[in-house]
């Protein structure tokens, strides 16, 4: 594992290094504050919620990489040996790619939900596991898209042939000189910006269930994330206030204490989003990608 570790802080530059550490001193700064004047219960929820969202964002980009990789494998293993069964794989993939990721992750967890009910699922990991999978079923697309442009790119150059005829595997060529050599910059940019998909999409979908727009599924079978937490009276509220503050300006000074957890929640969920949305377009800016 120590030779890809070195492998990735040769591609990631000192200079990315700067919105990540500003992402994590603005989160350091709110837990403190909040530590000193959010009250206990509302704190606890706030630490569960996003521990469980950035657990469940790390995981979609795990499973995200797995299913762009292995399908991307297979498509061109099957357009090589298989052409029928590469039509049902394109057929498959386009009909998820045709399906609206809100609604896709939604009907997701519906059925989430009752295997929930049907007492099949029990550990939270294994619901945490499950949201994170079906979100990663509806994002993973562009990095299987990425993939089998860099393959067919590559695939047009002379020294695909030229390995080949010295006896290299097709497949030692694509994963390690196509993927891991040549791409994964490209592919580092791509998982730095899923990860903001990620937890835009798991508290869209939340917040949609929370409010009770969704009557199939109820929040309170799932674990608490920060688009629940947002969608709690209280949050809303607290967010409520901020319009009040509009006009009058004197109450500005109560914010912070008196509607500190909306506006965490409200505020870890922006800040985070902006984060993730400077350090891939830095990353990609700085590399020409």
């Amino acid at each position: 594992m120590s030779w890809i570790y070195r492998r990735l802080c040769k591609v990631y530059h000192k200079k990315d290094w700067f919105w990540t550490i500003i992402w994590v001193s603005g989160l350091a700064f709110l837990w403190v504050w909040d530590i000193q004047f959010l009250n206990a219960p509302a704190l606890q929820q706030l630490k569960t919620g996003f521990l469980n969202t950035m657990l469940i964002a790390v995981i979609v980009i795990l499973f995200a990489a797995m299913l762009g990789w292995l399908l991307s494998l297979i498509n061109y293993w099957m357009a090589r040996k298989f052409s029928t069964l590469q039509m049902l794989l394109t057929f498959f993939i386009n009909l998820i790619r045709s399906i609206p990721q809100i609604v896709g992750i939604l009907i997701g967890f519906v059925i989430l939900t009752v295997m929930i009910q049907m007492k099949l699922l029990l550990s939270p990991v294994t619901i945490l596991t499950g949201m994170a999978g079906i979100i990663a079923l509806f994002v993973f697309l562009e990095l299987f898209d990425l993939l089998q442009e860099r393959i067919a790119y590559f695939k047009r150059l002379d020294f695909f042939d030229a390995m080949r005829v010295c006896g290299i595997s097709e497949q030692y060529i694509i994963n390690r000189e196509i993927i891991w050599r040549s791409s994964l910059m490209h592919l580092l940019n791509k998982l730095i910006a899923l990860f903001g998909a990620a937890i835009f999409l798991l508290c869209s979908v939340d917040f949609i269930i929370s409010v009770g727009l969704s009557t199939a599924i109820s929040s309170v079978d799932l674990p608490i994330t920060l688009g629940s937490l947002l969608a709690k009276i209280d949050s809303k509220q607290d967010i409520l206030a901020i319009g009040h503050t509009l006009t009058n300006w004197e109450y500005v000074k109560y914010l912070p204490f008196t509607h500190l957890q909306g506006i965490s929640v409200a505020f870890i969920i922006v800040f985070t989003l902006l984060c993730m949305y400077q350090i891939a377009n830095g990353f990609a800016a700085r590399r020409r990608l």
